[in-house]
């Protein structure tokens, strides 16, 4: 099984979905890309997912570019600009679906306020992707 998680810069949400499916099953391939990747992680969500016992501190922020002639069972966009922006690929994807969250850095306010932002994103993705992994893989495995 080999899922691509999508996302615009690739720094945060897609990060954390990657960590967070990759931490539900070992043997399942899970990768993150960028359409305009930033290059770097976001230090807020690192921090948010450690809190939770997943460190996404090795991950790297890649464009999408690097994946497109590659076979998926799964390319999923989680925010709204990669989904729009979704490139056709060469190679073959069985299933293309979005599950869009919000940007917690986009947040303003306060540095608690900030924070709590992240987590919450950070927990929606984790159910989220539990339920889509629930569905979609774990079912297939059984």
């Amino acid at each position: 099984m080999k899922i691509l998680i999508l996302c615009t810069g690739n720094s945060c949400r897609s990060q954390m979905a990657h960590g967070f499916l990759q931490s539900f099953d070992p043997n399942i391939t899970v990768c993150s890309a960028g359409t305009e990747a930033s290059g770097k992680l976001n230090p807020i969500a690192v921090a948010v997912m450690k809190e939770v016992g997943i460190d996404i501190s090795h991950h790297t922020s890649d464009s999408v570019d690097l994946y497109l002639g590659e076979e998926w069972d799964y390319v999923i966009t989680v925010c709204g600009g990669a989904n729009e922006t979704c490139p056709a690929f060469i190679g073959k994807v069985k299933y293309r679906i979005h599950i869009g969250f919000d940007d917690p850095s986009h947040a303003k306010g306060t540095d608690e306020f900030i924070l709590s932002e992240y987590i919450r994103v950070r927990d929606e993705i984790k159910e989220s992707f539990y339920q889509f992994y629930l569905k979609n893989i774990k079912s297939s495995q059984i």
